[in-house]
């Protein structure tokens, strides 16, 4: 049986956990939406602040169905300081999810992800200094690690550096030490340090370290949770940019198999939306959390290959084979996965989704979705601009 460290959380006289009215930046979005499912479970009053914009909503830019109806929605951009102020009003709590994503993207609409992902973090630090809570949960990403940890042939820790262009050109896509030594890739804790290789890395690394500082300054108990590869209902099906499971899940749908960059055998760490919304939920109330980063993952490396191929499969469309690029995207890393052991001290988090099952239901949700293939566009804007290799 799994020992969980105790953890200190915020209650009311009588040991009742505490009511709270809680906004969500970005909180129409897919895991906005999931951690108000699971705020509204546990009896908090939740509004949602959301620009419902095209790319994620559709030209409509229409409440969601997903969206609980008891969600308050305030629909308003996070750059917009008077809004941001409208919906803290009556706030106990703040949990910043709004945010521009994408890696490919971003390295081409520069302004755009600075502007929503910096600019707006710093108008809700500005109106959180007029008025601060109780707590703030700010989310960031595991992009901001950059390649993730590796050992040496012998046993050194090696914090992987971006991979020469050159050797990228050249087909070869494992990391490799100085010497041109291999290097395994080992599970990567919050201690590795930065390395920010895309502007949506750079803008995270922003969000969270302006949050913190501010927290720390003004005595807003703050806590950045680190997202790794979020998968599950209700993504963004038609927009090219999101989660990784979505576009394959897209591209399905529209009987084409999924594109996978390089060689496929890159590892990553896919969590269950509804485990990163539990782990929100913890980190509420979680007291040894402050001031601190952790990471939110499954604690479990898969390949991309394998992820597209178990997709396929559960979708009944084996015969969709992944089909493999051979080419690099500029702010891509090879291999990034998460050693969980800080938010299982810290939150008392441990996944609880396994992966099939997890495929499975999102699986059964893509089943009743419409989705329109955009990765033939988007890839075609990273050629056109040179991102490829």
């Amino acid at each position: 049986m799994e020992v969980v460290t105790p953890i200190h959380c915020l209650r009311e006289p009588g040991g009742h956990m505490k009511q709270r009215q809680i906004l969500i930046t970005g909180g129409a979005g897919f895991i906005g939406s999931h951690l108000a499912d699971a705020l509204l479970a546990r009896g908090h009053r939740v509004r949602a602040l959301d620009a419902l914009v095209p790319q994620v909503h559709g030209e409509a830019r229409q409440r969601p169905e997903y969206l609980s109806p008891d969600v308050e929605l305030v629909v308003g951009d996070v750059c917009d300081g008077d809004k941001v102020r409208q919906a803290l009003d009556g706030v106990d709590a703040v949990f910043h999810f709004a945010a521009a994503v994408g890696v490919g993207q971003s390295m081409y609409e520069v302004a755009h992800y600075t502007a929503v992902n910096n600019l707006g973090t710093s108008v809700l630090m500005e109106a959180l200094i007029e008025h601060p809570v109780e707590r703030l949960v700010v989310a960031s990403s595991m992009s901001v690690y950059g390649e993730g940890l590796s050992r040496a042939p012998d046993g050194r820790r090696v914090p992987g550096g971006q991979r020469p262009l050159e050797q990228l050109s050249a087909g070869k896509w494992e990391l490799e030490g100085p010497a041109g030594e291999p290097l395994t890739p080992v599970a990567t804790p919050e201690s590795k340090p930065p390395e920010l290789s895309s502007v949506y890395a750079l803008s995270k690394f922003d969000q969270e370290r302006l949050c913190l500082i501010l927290g720390r300054a003004y005595d807003i108990p703050t806590v950045a949770l680190r997202f790794f590869n979020v998968y599950g209902p209700r993504q963004a099906l038609s927009n090219p940019y999101t989660g990784v499971l979505a576009i394959f899940g897209a591209r399905l749908l529209n009987g084409s198999p999924p594109l996978v960059f390089e060689d496929g055998l890159q590892q990553r760490d896919f969590v269950n939306v509804r485990d990163v919304a539990r782990a929100c939920a913890l980190a509420l109330d979680a007291e040894d959390a402050v001031s601190r980063v952790i990471n939110v993952g499954s604690g479990r490396a898969i390949t991309v290959r394998e992820v597209a191929r178990a997709l396929a499969e559960v979708m009944g469309r084996p015969g969709l084979r992944p089909a493999v690029t051979g080419r690099y995207r500029m702010g891509d890393i090879r291999h990034c996965f998460a050693d969980i052991s800080l938010a299982r001290d810290l939150l008392g988090y441990a996944p609880e989704v396994t992966f099939h099952d997890g495929l499975t239901e999102l699986s059964s949700w893509l089943e009743h979705q419409v989705a329109t293939d955009r990765v033939a566009q988007a890839r075609a804007e990273l050629e056109a601009r040179g991102l490829t290799v």
